[in-house]
């Protein structure tokens, strides 16, 4: 079942920890920022009320919970204190749009709305706001959307559209940077280094390289062993690179907290434990149901990622395959740590496995490194995961062998079963709109996605003629030949004998 294939990816979307490292974690926000709001009020941050749940699972948990605490990571713990937001909804209400989801997408989406249309959302919130996917994410922002490479689109749509899909990524970094220049995020700009963890991995890069540059007008360079040893970074796995130009590492928690400000500055409303736990549809007009009240709007976005609940529409219902990634974060390196480990950039990094790592030297000189993790939420606060992830850094970085972990933690990414995203309107006769299953590509994607869900919110997207913008999120199906709803149940056991044949491919 092609669940998974052997498609370039990079994880992005992290959740969760429960491990003892994450639990050590000094800096939890206790939700009391106050701020002035546009109309001269006071507020703050609503608090959590209740705990957040390591082994939430999409897939069997009826919704993400209502008030959940963030999950201890990196980014929330050095963030700062949430900014000020709007409380979960107490009564019944009726707005004009509604974007469901507080995170990147959400947010940017909300954003573009008001600075574009003059529409100011409504955005509901089922935990505390950006709980989701933008607070526990690796930070990288590439250019890129979804989890094909160049080579693949060509293949899937010919080469004008595939240099179309190209523009489409070049003008989100435009659209990504734009946003992040008056959001303090620690950006760390330079591009992204696509490390070869086998010699038998430089041909592909090569050619792929070529393709870039000589299709696509996108100079990416091949660089030897000893180049990125020197010059870059002394992963002893790396048998030689490929170096994009186009690549910014972010502080997750930082940019969905200055998102949430912008957001609010600009007239929408963010309402945090506000879970939609109904939706009907009535004249043309949907009415959310939440703990608090129900909301009834004219047109409504959803962008709940990896975190979407199977029933939370009959429309995302089994289109998108949620599945596991780790990250953890290590203490400061000393001076002799990062000189043993040839640290020469603090641009993103990835490898070429199908079970890929992404990693990069922070500002304040910890490590942070993610990788596959486990299939079940039920399964992913087990330590064995941890441990694999710290042996995969001693591997690259023997130096760093038994260094202290501050931050571990897992999240849901949100795969689509053909690898791409989706922003789009299902049914012409429903204004309902869903941009998602970036696929480990999000932090810069989806500020891109967050513009074009607007787009189509507004009714401004006839000019949207892009594949990604102009289909359902697919089924599952059997080496996308076959699609049918019916693999739905099957695609853990999938999932399952993919991740060892992805093993013995990178490991052996």
């Amino acid at each position: 079942m092609s669940v998974l294939v052997d498609k370039q990816e990079q994880d992005v979307d992290v959740n969760v920890s429960s491990s003892a490292a994450a639990k050590r974690q000094e800096a939890t926000p206790d939700g009391n920022d106050k701020q002035a709001t546009p109309d001269g009020n006071d507020k703050q941050a609503t608090p959590a009320r209740d705990q957040y749940d390591p082994a939430y699972d999409p897939l069997v948990a009826a919704n993400p919970g209502q008030g959940r605490d963030y999950a201890p990571t990196y980014w929330v713990g050095t963030a700062g204190e949430p900014p000020a937001d709007d409380g979960s909804i107490t009564s019944d209400v009726d707005v004009d749009v509604v974007i469901i989801g507080s995170g990147f997408t959400g947010l940017t989406a909300a954003i573009f709305l008001a600075e574009q249309y003059g529409i100011k959302a409504t955005v509901l919130e089922a935990n505390r706001a950006s709980w989701g996917c933008s607070t526990r994410n690796g930070g990288q922002a590439q250019c890129a959307s979804g989890r094909l490479k160049r080579s693949q689109w060509i293949q899937r749509w010919g080469v004008d559209t595939a240099i179309k899909m190209h523009e489409e990524c070049l003008d989100g970094m435009a659209t990504f940077k734009s946003l992040i220049q008056d959001i303090d995020c620690d950006p760390q700009p330079g591009g992204h280094l696509y490390v070869a963890h086998r010699p038998r991995v430089m041909p592909q890069l090569e050619k792929e390289a070529k393709l870039l540059r000589e299709t696509f007008n996108y100079d990416a360079q091949i660089l030897d062993a000893d180049t990125v040893k020197k010059q870059f970074v002394g992963d002893q796995e790396a048998c030689g690179a490929m170096h994009e130009p186009e690549g910014i590492g972010i502080h997750p928690g930082k940019l969905a907290f200055g998102y949430l400000k912008k957001a609010r500055a600009l007239g929408a409303t963010v309402h945090p434990a506000s879970p939609v736990i109904g939706w009907e549809t009535k004249n043309g007009v949907h009415h959310l149901r939440t703990p608090g009240g129900i909301v009834r709007a004219r047109a409504v976005g959803v962008a709940t990622g990896g975190y979407t609940s199977q029933g939370l529409h009959r429309e995302l219902k089994n289109r998108l395959l949620p599945i596991l990634s780790n990250s953890m974060v290590t203490r400061p390196l000393t001076d002799a740590e990062i000189d043993a480990c040839q640290f020469r950039t603090n641009q993103v990094i990835t490898d070429t496995r199908v079970l890929r790592h992404y990693y990069r030297l922070l500002p304040d000189n910890r490590v942070q490194i993610g990788t596959r993790s486990a299939i079940t939420g039920r399964a992913a606060p087990n330590q064995k995961y941890e441990d694999m992830l710290k042996a995969d850094l001693t591997r690259k970085f023997p130096a760093l062998e038994g260094i202290q972990v501050d931050y571990s933690w897992w999240g849901w990414v949100d795969v689509s079963h053909d690898m791409m995203p989706r922003i789009y309107q299902p049914n012409p006769k429903e204004s309902i709109y869903y941009a998602m299953g970036y696929g480990g590509n999000g932090v810069m994607y989806s500020a891109q996605a967050g513009k074009r869900l607007a787009q189509w919110i507004a009714g401004d997207a006839q000019q949207l003629d892009l594949p990604i913008f102009q289909s359902r999120l697919p089924f599952p199906n059997v080496r996308e030949m076959v699609e049918s709803e019916a693999f739905a149940p099957f695609r853990r056991f999938g999932q399952r004998f993919l991740y060892r044949w992805y093993h013995l491919k990178d490991e052996m």
